[in-house]
C-alpha cells in the first residue's frame, strides 16, 4: 500500500490508539478464545457477529454478554479467569494488523508524533501484542491494570500522556466505538473515530462520532494536517453513500 502525505508538520503531537477494531484485526482470535471457555463451561458459542457487538469493555463483560442473565458471579469471574488464560494462549493466532496501519505508525514517527496504545483488553496482551505486530512503533502501550479505571473513564488515557509528558490540546484519540467515543470525551480529546473496526458508520454517528475516517489515509490526513481535513472534507449522510 502507498500512502501519500504532504511535507507539512502536524498540530498534533501525540495519537493515542485503541487496539481491537482499530489499528488490530482481533476478533476472530477473540471469538475462538471465548468459545473455548464457555464450551469448558458447557455454555453455548458465540457467532462472530454476536462477539463483534459485545467486545469493547473489557473481558469480564465480553462474558457477561455471553452467558444467561441467571449466571452467579462466581460463574462469570471463573469464566473470564478462563478466557484470559485461553487468549493469552491464543491471541496472535488470527489477529493480523489493518492494511495500512504499520506504514502509518512510521509516517507518524517520521513527522513527530508519538503513537500510544490503550485497550480495555488484558495489560499482558496489550504488550504482546503491540510488540508481535509493531515492533519499535509504539511509543507507550497499556491495557487492563489493577487501581486503573477501564475505558470509557479517562484513566488510561491520561497516564498515557503523563508518561509522554504531553498535553492535551495536542493530542488525539482515535479508536471505532461507541467506547471509545465517550472516552475520548470524557479525556477532554478531539477523535477521529475509524469506520473499518467492529462497528459500521451509521451506528458510530448515531452514538456521536463527530469525525469519522473511512480508510487510513484519511485517518492520517486528520492527524498529520487537521486543519486542512476539517476545511476540505465534506459532510457526507449515510444516506448519500447507500448506507443505512
Amino acid at each position: 500500500m502507498i500512502l501519500n502525505y504532504g511535507g507539512e508538520m502536524s498540530s498534533f503531537k501525540v495519537a493515542v490508539f485503541d487496539l481491537d477494531g482499530t489499528i488490530l484485526d482481533t476478533l476472530e482470535d477473540l471469538a475462538d478464545s471465548l468459545n473455548e471457555a464457555l464450551t469448558r463451561f458447557r455454555y453455548p458459542e458465540a457467532s462472530l457477529q454476536e462477539v463483534r457487538a459485545r467486545v469493547g469493555n473489557g473481558l469480564r463483560k465480553l462474558v457477561e454478554r455471553s452467558v444467561p442473565e441467571e449466571c452467579p458471579e462466581q460463574e462469570i469471574e471463573r469464566i473470564r479467569e478462563c478466557l484470559a488464560e485461553v487468549y493469552q494462549r491464543r491471541c496472535c493466532e488470527k489477529t493480523k494488523p489493518y492494511p495500512g496501519i504499520p506504514e502509518a505508525f512510521r509516517r507518524l514517527h517520521e513527522e513527530g508524533v508519538k503513537v500510544a496504545v490503550v485497550s480495555n483488553k488484558i495489560d499482558s496482551a496489550v504488550r504482546m501484542l503491540c510488540e508481535t505486530y509493531f515492533p519499535g512503533q509504539i511509543d507507550y502501550c497499556a491495557g487492563e491494570q489493577v487501581g486503573v479505571r477501564k475505558k470509557p473513564c479517562p484513566d488510561m488515557v491520561d497516564n498515557a500522556l503523563e508518561a509522554l509528558q504531553a498535553g492535551k490540546e495536542n493530542t488525539v484519540y482515535v479508536g471505532d466505538s461507541e467506547v471509545d467515543i465517550v472516552t475520548s470525551k470524557n479525556a477532554g480529546l478531539k477523535s477521529i473515530i475509524v469506520t473499518w473496526g467492529f462497528r459500521d458508520k451509521p451506528h458510530l454517528q448515531k452514538a456521536g462520532a463527530e469525525q469519522t475516517a473511512d480508510t487510513v489515509q484519511e485517518m492520517l490526513d486528520e492527524i498529520l494536517h487537521p486543519a486542512a481535513a476539517c476545511t476540505i472534507k465534506p459532510e457526507v449522510s449515510p444516506a448519500s453513500k447507500g448506507e443505512g
